[in-house]
Parts: C-alpha cells; structure tokens; sequence
C-alpha cells in the first residue's frame, strides 16, 4: 500500500515540473464547457493571471493580481501568442506559510483522495460522451487510468497545491480495495470526487473529519472491474433515468455550488462527518491564505 501511495505522490510532483494542460471538458456536470485559457496580462498597470471559461456560451473571467499569488505560476504560450498551459511552483517568499499549512515540520495524519475514477469519466469515449449521445452505451464503461493526470474535471490545481505542500496521497482504487485505509488518517481531503463505488461512499461518509473541499463530491456510483481494469457507471447524474441526480441518494450532496468558480464568498459549512465547500475554488486556492488554511488547518 505504500508503494501505491508514494507513486501517486511522485505521479503528482511530476506533473507539478511539467506543463498542465486542461484540455477536457469540465467539472459542470450538465453544461456546455471548453477548457479554460489562462493568460497573464497588464491592468491599470498590474500584471494579472486571467482565466476565462466559457459555460454555456456565457464568458467567464477570472483575474487574479500576479502580487496575490501564494505560488509561482509560469505561462506556456502556443505560437499564436495565446495563454495555453500553466506550471505551479513553490515560492520561497511564503515559506512560512507552506510550514503552517503544509506536511513538512509538523507532520499531520491527514490524507487527501484523488479522484481517479472521476479522471476516468471525464475522458475521450467516456461518460461524458454517452451524455451528450456521442455514442452509445459502450461509453458507460471506462478503462481505470494508469496514472493520475491533473485536469479541471479532476481538481488540478487543489491537487497539485496539496501535493507541493507534501500531503499523503492515496487514490480511489485504494479506498475501494481497501476500506479500513481511511481508518489510519485523523482527517481525510476529497478533491472532486464526483464518481466513487459504493465501498468508498461507505468508507468516506463512516469516517469523522472529512473535509470537502471541492462540492458535487460523492455524486455517482460506479462499480469495478480490477481484471479489466474498469470502472462501469451504476446509477447517479441522469442515469438510469432522467430524474435520478445523487447516484446514492445522499441527504448531503452539494452539487448546486459547482458552479461558483471564484468562490468570492466562499465558506465551510458542517455536515454530519465533516465540513463542505460551498464553491468550486479551482483558481481561489492559488491565492486566499484563509482558504488555504481552512481546508489544511
């Protein structure tokens, strides 16, 4: 189990040094979505990282004050001059703050889930295609990726801050091989874990202190197939029928915040085993030291 907990650590910090690319569809789960762009550009004077995100042909803008930054964000530029991909570094400026929220000094027994079986949904041929009748339901079954691969629909940013800021890494296979796993860790970090098995429903909604940091987690149930290495959609997001929403029924689903991509009034509200974000802070990470606090702290 180690072993598989230092790959995904390593898979993470790899593509931290690399270009990230968002270059699927979406988190929103029932919207037309293209890729965000990311450029950086002169205001008033002030140099500003803009993402713009187009959902269902509305312009969305979201700029942040390069100075606001808590990391080193480097643009990569295609050849028409357009914003294309980012890197995420450690700034040694904000030393201070990566020992207080990270795992470095003060080791906390905290782990975070990344949500491969969501990866997996989100890709060419996936669930997404079958949503939108691209193709049949061949579609319902997916192959489990081999590694994890940071995107929008996978909660990249708050991923690769986590894993720059040292946390544990497991990944959906885990929890659903292995259950009890969560029991070793005083505080378990979803990202967006929109699809889960029923095993890691049960596991993650019995354990105390689950923060959710991203909303639309814990939204549709698939089922495995380790000979095949699959994940096959059960029930949640439409299907079987149209007027089934929350795969599992779950009293607590926040999906409706999903929406909200600058997170300005953001919060964490309790729920029965933990707390939960009431934005989808993919950007607002990079820079609010008080979000930043309140999904490590």
């Amino acid at each position: 189990m180690q072993k598989l907990v230092t790959l995904v650590t390593i898979c993470l910090l790899f593509y931290i040094g690399i270009i990230l690319d968002d270059n699927q569809a979406g988190a929103v789960t029932n919207s037309t979505y293209t890729k965000p762009q990311v450029d950086i550009k002169t205001v008033k004077n002030e140099k500003v990282l803009e993402f713009t995100l187009l959902l269902d042909n509305k312009v969305n803008k979201i700029s942040i004050p390069v100075s606001k930054l808590l990391f080193n964000v480097t643009i990569t530029k295609k050849y028409d001059g357009k914003g294309d991909s980012h890197q995420f570094k450690l700034d040694p400026k904000f030393t201070n703050l990566y020992e207080e929220v990270g795992n470095f000094k003060s080791q906390k027994n905290t782990v975070v889930i990344y949500p491969i079986f969501t990866q997996a949904g989100y890709e060419k041929d996936g669930f997404y295609d079958y949503y939108s009748k691209k193709c049949g339901s061949r579609c319902l079954t997916v192959p489990i990726p081999v590694n994890p691969k940071p995107t929008y629909q996978s909660s990249a940013t708050g991923g690769l801050v986590l894993s720059m800021l040292n946390y544990t890494f497991i990944t959906d296979v885990d929890v659903d091989k292995n259950p009890s796993i969560l029991q070793k860790y005083s505080k378990v970090i979803l990202l967006h874990n929109e699809y889960v098995t029923k095993k890691e429903f049960d596991a993650i909604i019995k354990h105390p202190n689950v923060v959710y940091s991203y909303p639309n987690a814990l939204y549709a149930e698939v089922k495995t197939d380790y000979l095949k290495n699959t994940i096959t959609l059960v029930k949640g997001h439409g299907y079987p029928s149209a007027n089934i929403s929350n795969g599992f029924n779950w009293k607590f689903d926040n999906s409706q915040f999903e929406y909200d991509f600058d997170c300005k009034s953001w919060k964490f509200y309790k729920i029965k085993n933990g707390k939960m974000l009431n934005c989808y802070p993919y950007y607002r990470i990079l820079y609010d030291e008080n979000l930043l606090r309140a999904i490590t702290n």
